[in-house]
């Protein structure tokens, strides 16, 4: 799993009337924002969801570091299986979903205890809200980072939002995309198919390509790359300008 990277973004965050907090173990650092504070049962959910993944890569090395499919197995603990799968319709090793299945899985938790929930993991968030939402698009260096958000409707939530950067944060990219974001219902696939849409951009001209390949993927809802000062989207992507014109 990748080191902890401080994320200076997360101020940004947050919403009327909600709690904001994080919960650390070890490599995990999720920032969760609900409806009341409940830092101590997120990191207890973080543990258990954790413990449950480290015990299966022990006995099961290969899906650490593989980056092609893996089949799946029923004796994997859900996280794990719901990542096999996502690997499998996106095209990535499991660990490619790992940072998105962790997001919703906590998620999921912590909204059997609370109204509202939205978590962050690096990039990957899981949003279940009774209210509509604009997410900020960070896109590192790009003239479009923090200029423009996605609109979210609450009547489609619980949702999961994956981003995928070939030149921000820790996660491995094999393209060059300022931001590869992908919409859908589960976090393992917004985060898996978000990595393979940016492994295909190595300049604009990669962009029309990349996002006829992620319309096919089953379970992607939308789908927008940032590269340098060029956009494109599809699918179910509703922009609107942050602070100003975008």
């Amino acid at each position: 799993m990748p080191k902890f990277q401080e994320r200076i973004y997360r101020v940004k965050c947050g919403g009327s009337g909600l709690a904001s907090f994080t919960a650390t173990v070890k490599e995990t650092d999720l920032w969760i924002t609900a409806s009341q504070d409940l830092s101590q049962e997120a990191v207890e959910a973080v543990m258990v969801v954790r413990r449950g993944l480290e015990s299966y890569l022990l006995e099961n090395p290969a899906a650490l570091t593989s980056l092609e499919p893996l089949p799946p197995d029923p004796t994997a603990p859900p996280v794990m299986q719901a990542m096999l799968a996502a690997g499998q319709a996106a095209g990535t090793g499991p660990m490619a979903a790992v940072a998105g299945a962790i997001a919703q899985e906590v998620g999921r938790r912590l909204s059997e205890l609370a109204g509202e929930v939205m978590v962050e993991n690096g990039g990957d968030v899981y949003l279940a809200t009774g209210r509509d939402l604009t997410v900020g698009l960070e896109a590192g260096d790009s003239p479009i980072s923090g200029r423009l958000g996605i609109k979210i409707a609450h009547r489609d939530m619980p949702l999961c939002l994956g981003t995928s950067s070939g030149t921000v944060g820790h996660s491995l990219s094999l393209g060059k995309a300022d931001a590869a974001t992908v919409k859908a219902p589960d976090g393992a696939l917004a985060d898996a198919a978000a990595t393979a849409l940016g492994n295909r951009v190595h300049s604009a001209r990669d962009l029309e390509a990349a996002l006829d390949w992620v319309s096919g993927v089953p379970g992607v809802s939308g789908a927008l790359i940032v590269i340098g000062a060029k956009l494109a989207a599809w699918g179910d992507m509703e922009l609107a300008p942050l602070g100003g014109p975008a």
